[in-house]
């Protein structure tokens, strides 16, 4: 196929959320035909799995100024922008009528299951960068295609593909078989079966992150209405300063206030703390679960687990396609300096665009979350400007692709999610304590200023 003939193709978008929305928003907005597909029956399914957890982010940085202008002629009006929606707020006012503005050029029930150079795996070097991706697609109905696109925009995400128990990043001896006892997910406690699960039983907490601060604040409210309730934090590494996270020094408030109310349930005495255990294995003592750490150190049993240890990229079906990917985090290799937890454990993550998101295959872009791989810090905003940048570059405008059209503030993201202690970190004060007094959030032209650091 000729260039020609490839320009007329669309672009193919690989989920319906927050940035494949955004990034099909901004193709119309060039004139560029988008088609998306989303494996669920609505847009937003993966926020709606979490439809019960409100954000960290207020409406006025989790809406595209591209998507808005295209709701705009519909009547939509963004919600008070102060105001912090649930996830189930996202979705219903903002992604499904996103979604139903862009009308056929978004498709339910179609389950990308793999992505490749027509006529070309990839050991193939001929004529490659001149031929249409094929975009294999499983619908519901069990029906099978190929699709051709000029462009790949990969959005799908990560909530697919959460990490396991086991402290090597593989299941802990036991995991799979005692998965009627485990959760991978903060628990909506409003559904009254979920809620019945969890009331008066001992409940394992597994992971550090702000997920693990939800559910040990929910488990903390039901604690106070159904007596029995206890939840258990498991956490690899020692409590330091920077273990609930930033607190009133966070910039992102509503993380901050999450922290404390965590911090809360442990000094209540509805959670208790194990720390430095590694699971290695889950075994059954009756009808209840026991964790076992890699010194064979084992728990008091529990009823329940959840486990919020992170969640990773679904690369499977890429697996035709040349990536260049970071051997530890599993991102673009020009973008995981930028965010990797190894060595960043507190300050801004740049916003970032087509140079540091390319791949050695030519025309596929991994986008929001599933760009940073195993990373945790991403922000709406960032995926946003992620989009522009990338359809500028696929419109040809690349001094508009190049350019940075978004400042961040210090986002007091602190501590990397599997990192080990070093014993005198926290005596050195080099526990990742969070940055200070926040900067405005800004949009516009200009190249993000570098941080000062904690």
């Amino acid at each position: 196929m000729n260039a020609l003939a490839t320009d007329q193709l669309p672009v193919v978008v690989i989920g319906a959320g927050p940035v494949g929305l955004a990034a099909a928003a901004r193709l119309v907005e060039r004139g560029i035909e988008p088609l998306v597909l989303e494996a669920g029956p609505s847009a937003g399914t993966a926020v709606r799995d979490w439809a019960h957890v409100r954000l960290f982010s207020p409406w006025s940085e989790i809406t595209d100024p591209a998507a808005e202008k295209l709701l705009a002629p519909s009547g939509w009006t963004r919600p008070d922008g102060s105001s912090y929606p649930t996830g189930g707020d996202w979705a219903e006012r903002y992604l499904q009528p996103l979604a139903d503005i862009l009308d056929d050029k978004v498709r339910y029930g179609a389950t990308v299951v793999g992505v490749a150079r027509a006529g070309r795996d990839r050991i193939v070097d001929s004529g490659r960068d001149e031929q249409p991706f094929t975009v294999h697609v499983a619908s519901t109905g069990g029906r099978e295609e190929r699709i051709s696109a000029r462009a790949v925009i990969d959005a799908s995400g990560t909530w697919s593909t959460p990490g396991p128990m086991g402290a090597d990043g593989l299941p802990a001896l036991g995991e799979r078989s005692a998965a009627g006892r485990i959760s991978y997910r903060v628990p909506d406690l409003g559904d009254p079966a979920v809620r019945a699960r969890y009331a008066g039983k001992r409940t394992a907490v597994v992971g550090s992150g702000a997920s693990a601060f939800t559910a040990l604040a929910l488990l903390a409210d039901l604690a106070a209405d159904e007596p029995g309730t206890h939840a258990v934090w498991i956490l690899r590494r020692g409590i330091t300063g920077s273990t609930f996270g930033g607190g009133e020094a966070d910039q992102l408030p509503a993380r901050g206030a999450l922290g404390l109310r965590a911090k809360a349930a442990v000094e209540a005495g509805h959670a208790g703390t194990v720390t430095g255990f590694r699971t290695q294995a889950v075994e059954r003592d009756g009808d209840r679960l026991v964790l076992v750490d890699e010194d064979g150190r084992r728990l008091d049993p529990v009823d329940e687990v959840i486990v919020l240890t992170g969640l990773r990229p679904d690369l499977t079906f890429l697996s035709e396609i040349r990536l260049g990917l970071d051997e530890r985090l599993q991102a673009p290799t020009a973008l995981a300096p930028l965010i990797d937890p190894n060595v960043h454990s507190c300050g801004t993550v740049y916003p970032h665009g087509v140079r540091e998101l390319s791949h050695p295959e030519q025309g596929i872009y991994l986008a929001g979350m599933k760009s940073y791989g195993r990373a945790p810090t991403f922000l709406a905003l960032t995926g946003y400007e992620q989009v522009r940048s990338v359809t500028a570059a696929i419109a040809g405008d690349r001094e508009a692709a190049e350019r940075v059209e978004l400042t961040l503030p210090e986002t007091g993201v602190c501590g990397g999610a599997g990192l080990l202690d070093e014993p005198d970190a926290a005596q050195n004060g080099e526990s990742g304590g969070c940055c200070a007094a926040p900067a405005a959030l800004q949009t516009g032209i200009g190249a993000p200023a570098p941080s000062g650091g904690c």
